[in-house]
């Protein structure tokens, strides 16, 4: 089993995960708050090179270089995406997130890493898989990678409209059905799919709809882990907009390596 520990830093705690050993990483929590990734990646590897978007729940994945080129070419001060990938050593990469499943990615073999924000309309639109496929672009293969998904809200407290279940499912069972989609999503092996009291409401495990994306894909669940804490129901570590409704969030990051 992949293991999840509590790192410390200047007395404030941050999660790292043992199957991205080989890399500087973290799951930062809110305790960080409101330090920018620009610190955070001194606490992982003051040599490496800062990046980080604005998130805008999508699926589009870019590189360092894409991300540069773009703020060179506009006023803007960030990108629009929701997923990094490195193109080279000490690239740090960054997502912000506050319910939403953080992903950080690590390849064995290349070295290179990356960071994604996979929101329920993320993971609909397959942002992780996207990612691997940018990864395979640039020499990774499958087998090579690794996939540790942070803390997120939990799918026995995320409660959304049976219209939002079945565009999430339709991302692992594709018909134009919804009714057809979420009852398959229903009845598979350890569905991420739960029951909730009040009608026309799912609850869903974002987490797991994307572990299973990636076992479609021909990914082994030993290449996969996930965090075993809850942003909602764990409020003294994590900030939840759900619970808070406020803009706050924790950072998650990781550096590749030569």
């Amino acid at each position: 089993m992949h293991t999840w520990h509590w790192c410390n830093w200047e007395g404030l705690p941050y999660l790292n995960c043992s199957l991205l050993e080989l890399w500087p990483h973290g799951f930062f929590t809110q305790q960080f708050w409101p330090r920018p990734p620009q610190e955070l990646t001194k606490v992982l590897e003051p040599e490496a090179t800062t990046y980080r978007l604005k998130q805008v729940h999508g699926n589009t994945v870019l590189t360092p270089q894409e991300v540069d080129h773009h703020l060179n070419s506009t006023d803007e001060d960030f990108a629009l995406a929701d997923g990094l990938i490195s193109e080279q050593p000490l690239q740090a990469v960054w997502v912000a997130s506050a319910d939403c499943t953080p992903v950080l990615i690590g390849d064995v073999k290349t070295g290179q890493v990356a960071a994604l924000h996979a929101g329920w309309r993320g993971t609909a639109a397959k942002i992780v898989p996207q990612a691997i496929a940018r990864m395979q672009s640039q020499g990774s293969k499958l087998a090579d990678l690794c996939f540790a998904m942070g803390p997120a809200i939990a799918g026995e407290v995320y409660q959304v409209s049976f219209e939002v279940a079945a565009e999430i499912g339709s991302s692992i069972i594709p018909h134009d059905d919804p009714q057809k989609i979420v009852a398959a999503v229903q009845d598979l092996p350890n569905s991420p799919l739960f029951p909730d009291p009040e009608p026309g409401k799912v609850r869903v495990d974002v987490r797991q709809v994307n572990a299973i994306q990636l076992e479609q894909l021909g990914i082994s669940r030993e290449q996969i882990a996930i965090a075993p804490y809850c942003t909602y129901q764990h409020a003294d570590n994590f900030f939840s907009y759900r619970r808070e409704k406020e803009k706050k969030v924790q950072w998650s990051g990781i550096v590749s390596k030569l």
